[in-house]
């Protein structure tokens, strides 16, 4: 088999590949994503071609063209290397969020493992069950990105062929990250415990995806799973099986069942509520007595697929932004040049401009102008406001369609837990000012991943828990509320 080497630059890396190797399979451990799946619709995993050639159909060259990119620029999901050839991509640092929180528990004997498997992002933890510290971290980019960063993408995906192999790479993964812990501390595992969204449950199950791809988008297969590792390819040995808690619904997952356990709301007397802004935005309210969840399309707005220079929070991506004597201040990840902009920054830049009245009440920009400048470089288009808009009211509706289910109104929600990682960096001000979350802000906290601390916290809890909190908890589906439009389309506007 003949072999190229492909030269990654400023990085200074080669990868030695096979004749005719698709770049999207190589190269998204570099931090090149693939938001379309590879459709070429967003131009996001551009590279430069600084040696060598890439040969293009017409195909390619129509969507370099519709791109508006020059002629030497390549879209990775449609080149092949037939040659060697030298790249030049910039190596993003994606911020995991490994969490560290402590929580109540009853000691028990033995070693476990928390693994929370993220659309974008793996964690696994290994943990001492006798005092609950984290004895050693692994974290990496979910493999599965090649196909697409949105749950919807890999649904298709899946569908199309990649079922197989989408379950291989996921297992293997996170086979791998449980091998590299037990390197770094030689124990006997006593059990694995592992939550995520239901798509993912179903990937790395390998069941069907087929019935979340056509209306009324709904599967029966939302259980707990058990596995012991042989049967997942694993080489290490667990006392207990490997469970992957069980879903909620078709779009909530494990991960916002943890989310209810490491924000106690099950246990609560007062209202509250738990809202995901991560890859498919979740909203969990409810008390002791009832939980109604649902899912929403605000995901993609804050991921930055439909946001013109969105980024996920990477080297690069402006984190936030604020009004200092009334000149816009930013912050960059990695105190490197600036380059777009992640969910946070989203929000802060909206409320931003409101704030310097450039920005109307129906979402226009009032100059007139397609686009507002940030900084050099980078701007927020008036296709990216109201893309905003429509996550904002997503949010929104969804908290206040909840409601409404509970009989109870905003005011009655005594706290609010934002997770994951754009809740980290996410201004609660801003988010209050732009009427995405319609509470007080002495009421809305951060509490980073909340999947995490209750995949952890599943470890100490008899696995009886999930049941417990399933058999009060209801799946709301928004879009079947007979005034989820009325209220969506009001919620659009910024008051």
């Amino acid at each position: 088999m003949i072999k190229y080497n492909i030269h990654l630059q400023p990085l200074g890396k080669i990868i030695r590949v096979n004749d005719q190797t698709p770049l999207i399979d190589v190269l998204h451990e570099f931090g090149i994503e693939f938001p379309c799946g590879g459709n070429g619709k967003c131009g996001k995993c551009k590279v430069k071609l600084l040696e060598g050639e890439i040969e293009m159909n017409d195909m390619h060259q129509q969507k370099i063209q519709k791109l508006g990119l020059s002629s030497e620029w390549r879209l990775a999901c449609h080149s092949e290397c037939t040659a060697d050839i030298t790249l030049e991509i910039e190596q993003f640092n994606h911020l995991i969020l490994a969490d560290e929180s402590e929580f109540e528990f009853v000691p028990q004997k033995g070693f476990g493992v928390a693994v929370d498997l993220g659309t974008t992002t793996l964690v696994a933890q290994l943990i001492d069950l006798t005092t609950a510290k984290v004895l050693a971290v692994e974290t990496m980019l979910n493999p599965q990105g090649k196909y697409g960063t949105d749950l919807i993408s890999r649904v298709q995906a899946s569908i199309n062929g990649n079922s197989d192999e989408m379950t291989r790479l996921i297992r293997e993964s996170i086979g791998r990250m449980i091998e590299l812990l037990l390197q770094k501390q030689a124990v006997e595992l006593q059990r694995i415990c592992i939550v995520g969204n239901t798509v993912m449950q179903l990937i790395f199950s390998n069941c069907d995806l087929t019935p979340l791809a056509q209306y009324p988008f709904h599967t029966d297969n939302l259980g707990l799973k058990l596995f012991n590792p042989h049967e997942l390819g694993w080489n290490f040995q667990v006392a207990e099986n490997v469970i992957f808690y069980p879903s909620i619904g078709s779009f909530v997952g494990s991960d916002i069942l943890a989310g209810i356990v490491a924000t106690r709301l099950h246990k609560k007397s007062n209202y509250t509520a738990l809202i995901d802004l991560g890859t498919n935005g979740e909203i969990v309210l409810g008390n002791k007595h009832q939980i109604v969840c649902a899912s929403t399309a605000a995901g993609p707005a804050f991921e930055g697929t439909n946001i013109s220079m969105g980024m996920r929070a990477v080297t690069g991506a402006i984190s936030s932004i604020k009004l200092e004597d009334n000149k816009i201040k930013i912050h960059v990840i990695g105190n490197a040049k600036s380059k777009g902009l992640c969910g946070s920054a989203l929000v802060d830049a909206i409320a931003v401009f409101r704030e310097q009245d450039l920005i109307g009440v129906f979402g226009e920009i009032i100059s007139g102008e397609e686009s507002l400048s940030i900084t050099s470089g980078v701007k927020l288009t008036q296709k990216d406001i109201n893309e905003f808009q429509l996550a904002k009211a997503a949010i929104a509706a969804g908290l206040e369609i909840l409601c409404n289910t509970l009989s109870i109104q905003l005011k009655d929600i005594h706290e609010v837990y934002i997770a994951g990682g754009f809740g980290s960096y996410i201004n609660i001000h801003h988010l209050v000012q732009t009427g995405m979350i319609e509470i007080p802000e002495n009421r809305i906290h951060k509490m980073g991943n909340t999947a995490l601390i209750g995949a952890k916290m599943f470890l100490f809890l008899d696995i009886q828990i999930a049941e417990r909190i399933l058999s009060k908890t209801r799946h709301i589906n928004l879009e079947s509320d007979p005034n989820f439009q009325n209220i969506y389309v009001d919620k659009m506007l910024f008051d």
